[in-house]
């Protein structure tokens, strides 16, 4: 299994398994120049372009018996310049400086260039030029990971000026077409307002296109096809049977969705983590969970709603990260960490949601650590015991326990935000449970209900906020006031016909009115009917 290989030589050489891309690569140089793929972090894009280096450097030997082979007659060797910001962190503009100079200083040595503007900038454009003119022939041009100096340094003095920067770097590019035989960029995020995209205005981003939906990840037909001696070995080594274990690898690790009406793939890092283990575990979560996740969360701490029951997007909101917006939806579909589950035609709305369960757990673990105040090591204890309680049709235990994680509203949280928190922590630790969980989440002014199913019960919960109406040493009124708030609560549940829809389980039926805090002191109590 080639856990960790990025380079298509290596891998070839060295006689490790490989998921044949190569016609669709051929399809890229033959159809047009410049293109732009976004995927997630692990998902194979340093393979795709070392694949497409050797392919331009013309190493025929090493693609024999895959599709190029009988697709290209004339193996052509093209200069090629690969600029990566894959192998160091940019948290500052020295640090970006730095490994642009690394860069460019190995091809100038290369092609004998001596340089005389120290500019990163300059130093490319001649650089292009140089080693067309030196060559006879247009360079092709890679660049892996172009957005990373901006990600490693999101939220902080220097993402301006490391975006800044690379807008300079990236500038030649336009000017060099004519020099230019094909041009490949990678990266997590589509920025707007870079030079690369505004500037190169024939800039082709397949990202979401249906073409090259599977360009990067392992399809359903490509694990059968490839994998299936490594499917009854795990099968054999978890006592399941070949088709159990499928289901559960899809579970697991399928469910990507680049574009719409498309077969899913697979995450190709833990798909042969698995594979060469023979072990079912959360591997991308394992290899670290990205900072700037956590730094997106952290400074969009209240729209966690839009990324617990699926969104509902229009391709402009998802589609491309502007740094001056507020809208983190492109950094967290982008990421993989949502993917496209339904389009409608017609309105040509997009649903988001989790593609699968080893990302719906890890970053439903993610926003738990940070938004409840139950100490890490015992959050999946506590998860457990909800499931217990709920199991046991317990609803009181299941209700303290959430309590105790949200006694009292965290520093960052807003008291105007508490009524967004509270339902979406809430529905957060419930969706934990592995229960099926269905809200109707609404804004800050509206109201939510949460419904749990179990295997034999239903659980509807309405989730109220006090509004103040209680008032300090008067524990009769707060008493009177609590009682009103939860009966109305139950109401609502029967005068909206929460439970009709559900009556045709035959599961038993659990209503249950919650009271919050608007001064952010978590639940005020509950009733249940």
């Amino acid at each position: 299994m080639p856990v960790g290989i990025q380079d298509f030589e290596d891998l070839r050489r060295r006689g490790f398994l490989y998921v044949d891309k190569t016609a669709l690569v051929y399809k890229l140089a033959r159809e047009g120049k410049p293109y732009f793929l976004s995927r997630p972090r692990r998902f194979g894009k340093s393979l795709l372009l070392s694949t497409m280096e050797y392919y331009f450097l013309g190493k025929k030997e090493l693609f024999e018996g895959l599709e190029i082979e009988k697709l290209e007659k004339d193996w052509i060797e093209y200069p090629v310049i690969k600029i990566s910001f894959g192998a160091d962190n940019y948290p500052d503009l020295a640090c970006l400086k730095s490994q642009e100079n690394l860069i460019l200083s190995d091809y100038e040595k290369k092609y004998d260039i001596e340089v005389s503007d120290s500019r990163a900038a300059p130093r490319l454009k001649n650089l292009i030029k140089t080693a067309c003119e030196k060559t006879g022939k247009q360079v092709v041009i890679l660049i892996d990971e172009y957005d990373k100096p901006i990600l490693d340094a999101l939220y902080t003095e220097y993402e301006e000026q490391n975006r800044q920067e690379l807008r300079a770097f990236y500038s030649p590019l336009k000017d060099c077409d004519k020099y230019i035989r094909f041009l490949f960029i990678t990266g997590i995020t589509k920025i707007s307002h870079m030079n690369i995209f505004s500037g190169l205005n024939q800039l082709d981003d397949i990202s979401l296109a249906k073409d090259y939906s599977s360009i990067c990840g392992i399809s359903e037909s490509e694990l059968v096809e490839n994998f299936t001696p490594e499917i009854e070995a795990l099968a054999k080594e978890q006592e399941m049977s070949v088709q159990e274990t499928k289901e559960k690898l899809a579970q697991m690790y399928d469910g990507y969705h680049f574009a719409h009406d498309v077969e899913g793939v697979y995450n190709p890092f833990c798909l042969l983590k698995c594979f060469k283990y023979r072990e079912f575990a959360s591997y991308w979560f394992e290899s670290g969970t990205p900072s700037f996740l956590v730094k997106t969360l952290q400074n969009q701490p209240f729209e966690l709603e839009n990324f617990v029951n699926g969104r509902i997007a229009t391709e402009n909101q998802f589609k491309n990260y502007d740094p001056d917006s507020k809208n983190m939806l492109p950094v967290i579909y982008q990421s993989g960490y949502l993917t496209i589950k339904d389009f409608e035609k017609e309105t040509r709305f997009f649903t988001l949601d989790f593609p699968n369960e080893e990302i719906r757990e890890g970053f439903l673990d993610v926003l738990l650590k940070k938004f409840i105040t139950v100490p890490y090591d015992e959050i999946g204890l506590e998860i457990n015991n909800l499931k217990i309680a709920l199991r046991n049709n317990n609803v009181d235990k299941a209700l303290s326990i959430i309590k105790s994680a949200i006694a009292d509203l965290p520093t960052i949280v807003k008291k105007d935000m508490c009524e967004n928190y509270y339902e979406s922590v809430t529905h957060l630790m419930f969706r934990m449970t592995g229960y099926r969980v269905l809200s109707e989440l609404q804004s800050v002014a509206g109201r939510s209900d949460v419904v749990v199913a179990t295997n034999k019960s239903i659980f509807i919960f309405e989730l109220k906020m006090d509004k103040g109406k209680a008032t300090a040493g008067d524990e009769e009124k707060n008493s009177a006031e609590l009682k009103k708030i939860l009966d109305d609560a139950l109401v609502q549940i029967d005068a909206n016909g929460y439970s009709e829809r559900f009556t045709v389980s035959g599961k038993t039926m659990h209503k249950i009115g919650v009271a919050f805090s608007s001064n952010g002191k978590g639940i005020l109590g509950w009733k249940i009917k």
